[in-house]
């Protein structure tokens, strides 16, 4: 089948000449003003990759005002006119049950803070599923504002052997109907031209409501808003007042009712009105809006009369069967657990490596002093810390595109839905989740793909709680140091080895209650019904994994990026002052230059002095000061006041806490978990009794703590942009210190009895 080319006029009888004309006059009418167009549509029906087709690069990333929803919107220039474009949350219908579902309905009635109504509205459908998404596309015309209908994925329609009658269809629905494939590029011309004729030409005020509701139907919902006006003194929308009636426990209902009794008793009656005379509530919508869709495609769309034989059906039987469903599943993640930690340590190793070679650099082209190490430890460091995650991030998304543009994300989440429901989530929070082993950034950043705004928050809170590659340099340290190394099963199995892959359960085991307490309080509710479309099998679009994963480091680096940053100077600032540096410098200047040989025993005696003045200077600093003060709160876990230091400088970012035990033990802040020289001076720490500082328990008190425990300064940036607020990041912190604190203290204690008793 040849697709029909697209035309932007309702008058699709017209002879070419007039045609001309008509888009002659379009482009001649050209507002002063910025016009804005809406995109919206059913999620897994192309709207992203449309939006990027139409807008570039050129888009920028916000969050609506009070809410969480990401804001989208870019902007496009055709023909002179200069169109503004806002990509609104996929959904399947505007009938929105939380905050975050209203902001959509909020913007298309000029409602939403901050920003004027849409002059029109492009409605993005898949043209192999037509009948079920016309849904959205009746609720839309419900409000009255312009709209196109974008028949997109027409490749996908011809290949089944769909023919769809583009004509008559856009006859039937009077608004402009576009074929399109965004993912080619087809239709995307044409689509522009009708933007504009819609809102510049003859059809720009022609746009009338979609009337679908009885008459009794009618008359109530103007009943109603009359009473509300009376009773409040504000008139609402005509589409809020028809969604007051029709959402039960709804969004609406929780906005408009809030502190009116009496309406909501009124309301309660009108209900009841409604179903005794043959219009109950909510049946009444999916009957008359899936009547419409059914008229509307009467002989519009001609199947095959032997359905097209799919690859991607047989596909879906093994993809979801059972047993082999999840095998794969298994290897899938695998192998993206993989990459993201494996893949990506050379990436983070040469950004290491610049970091480095950019200090020496710096010690070259200026003397010791504050401003310096500001430089080196503070501004390169800081841009070094928010850099270095990078590389994870931008794997992680690369397969989370391929994953969900080929159309395999549906399949695993569809998988993971039955295991995930019975801490009270769905099968998309299980990637967040195992990506977070990784990183926790990434993981929460990936909880973008759950619509349900509850589940999202709780699936935010909980991955922190999963080990990522940042505890492992305190886990290998602490193994390495004072676990034995005694081997089972004929050596096959290392007590040392069964001791880290405890660390890795042990936040899945913690996580699991914590979820489940959290949907039983704070985030109380009903599980949101699990609806996704299952998407036919498509290679995935280079172009749109690549824009994907632009988007998502670009948005990483700007929203998270300044605040880690801000975060590494202030800390810094904690470790250098107010001591007196002088000392330090001159044996630096000393080190730095060519008058001593480097097997020259004055050097040895130099770095040796340097370490003990940077110890000193780190425990007298507002640092060292701090972990003096905390000494009397962690002794309970087995911890002295070096350990308190070392823990507390970490909680910016958990990997900083060996290089801090190395100043601390006058070794220098270079060394690694592997340093021998570490090792020695933590078995040889002594308390003043003489007992020693570092046992089992004591080690295993701190490896929990590091487990359990916020300690990721850049986590929790992310964790705010990505909640709209501070107060679930102060909430994860206080949650997870207070749970680590406990599990450190319980640690140490019973540790301590069972090693007495031994």
């Amino acid at each position: 089948m040849s697709p029909p080319t697209p035309t932007p006029s309702s008058d699709s009888d017209s002879d070419s000449v007039e045609k001309s004309s008509a888009q002659e006059s379009a482009a001649s009418k050209i507002v002063d003003r910025k016009l804005t167009f809406a995109l919206i549509g059913n999620p897994n029906t192309g709207k992203s990759t449309l939006f990027n087709a139409l807008a570039g690069m050129k888009a920028r990333v916000g969050n609506y005002p009070g809410v969480t929803v990401e804001k989208k919107v870019g902007r496009l220039k055709h023909n002179g006119q200069e169109i503004e474009l806002i990509d609104l949350p996929g959904t399947y219908s505007l009938s929105p049950r939380t905050v975050d579902e209203m902001v959509s309905v909020r913007v298309l009635l000029g409602d939403q803070e901050k920003m004027e109504a849409p002059d029109a509205v492009v409605c993005i459908t898949d043209a192999t599923h037509l009948q079920r998404h016309l849904y959205l596309v009746s609720q839309i015309l419900d409000l009255g504002i312009p709209a196109i209908l974008v028949l997109n994925m027409w490749d996908e329609a011809t290949k089944q052997g769909l023919e769809i009658d583009v004509e008559k269809l856009q006859q039937r629905m009077k608004i402009p109907v576009i074929p399109l494939c965004a993912r080619s590029g087809f239709g995307i011309p044409e689509l522009k031209e009708a933007m504009l004729e819609l809102v510049t030409g003859s059809q720009a005020s022609q746009s009338k409501h979609l009337e679908l509701f009885p008459e009794n139907f009618q008359a109530t919902r103007s009943e109603l808003s009359k009473i509300i006006q009376e009773e409040t003194g504000q008139q609402i929308p005509e589409y809020l007042a028809e969604r007051l009636l029709l959402d039960v426990n709804g969004e609406t209902e929780r906005e408009v009712l809030q502190g009116h009794e009496s309406i909501a008793q009124v309301l309660k009656t009108k209900r009841s009105e409604l179903a005794e005379n043959g219009c109950p509530i909510p049946a009444i919508e999916p009957r008359v809006r899936y009547g419409w869709a059914r008229k509307m495609l009467e002989g519009v769309i001609k199947s095959p009369e032997v359905p097209v034989n799919h690859q991607s059906n047989s596909l879906d039987r093994w993809l979801t069967h059972r047993v082999v469903g999840p095998v794969v599943f298994a290897a899938i993640m695998l192998l993206m657990f993989q990459a993201i930690y494996t893949w990506a340590g050379p990436l983070m190793d040469g950004i290491e490596l610049a970091q480095g070679t950019l200090s020496n650099l710096l010690t070259q082209w200026m003397g010791p002093g504050a401003l310096r190490s500001l430089i080196s430890d503070g501004i390169i460091g800081g841009v070094g810390s928010v850099v270095v995650f990078l590389p994870q991030i931008l794997i992680l998304f690369l397969f989370i595109a391929i994953l969900e543009d080929c159309g395999y994300m549906a399949r695993a989440a569809f998988l993971m839905d039955r295991l995930m429901t019975k801490v009270g989530l769905s099968g998309k929070a299980f990637v967040p989740m195992m990506s977070s082993f990784a990183c926790a950034i990434p993981g929460i950043m990936a909880a973008r793909t759950i619509e349900d705004r509850k589940e999202r928050f709780v699936t935010i809170l909980v991955a922190p709680l999963m080990s990522c590659s940042a505890r492992l340099p305190v886990y290998l340290l602490m193994i390495n140091a004072f676990i034995p190394q005694q081997y089972f099963a004929g050596g096959m199995i290392s007590l040392q080895g069964s001791v880290l892959f405890g660390f890795y359960i042990l936040g899945v085991v913690v996580a699991i209650p914590i979820a489940w307490l959290l949907k039983k309080t704070w985030f109380k509710g009903e599980i949101a019904p699990f609806v996704m479309e299952m998407p036919g099998f498509k290679w995935p679009s280079l172009r749109v994994v690549f824009d994907r994963v632009w988007d998502s480091g670009k948005s990483f680096l700007i929203r998270a990026g300044t605040l880690i940053f801000v975060t590494t100077i202030l800390v810094w600032a904690a470790g250098y002052f107010p001591g007196d540096h002088s000392q330090l410098d001159k044996i630096v200047v000393q080190l730095e230059s060519d008058e001593l040989a480097q097997d020259d025993p004055q050097r040895e005696l130099l770095s040796q002095q340097r370490r003990e003045l940077s110890s000193d200077l780190l425990n007298n600093s507002f640092l060292g000061m701090a972990g003096h003060t905390i000494e009397p709160v962690v002794k309970p876990l087995g911890w002295d006041w070096k350990i308190g230091i070392g823990v507390l400088a970490s909680f910016p970012a958990r990997e900083v806490v060996i290089g801090t035990l190395g100043t601390i033990y006058s070794l220098g802040g270079d060394v690694d978990e592997e340093d021998s020289g570490l090792m020695d001076r933590m078995h040889s720490a002594r308390h003043p009794d003489g007992t020693p500082v570092f046992t089992i328990p004591v080690a295993l008190s701190v490896m929990v703590f590091f487990a359990l425990c916020a300690q990721c300064g850049a986590t929790l940036m992310v964790m705010q942009r990505e909640t709209n607020s501070w107060k679930w990041p102060i909430f994860s912190f206080v949650y997870m210190t207070t749970l680590a604190y406990v599990g450190a203290f319980i640690t140490y204690q019973l540790g301590t009895v069972i090693m007495s008793s031994m």
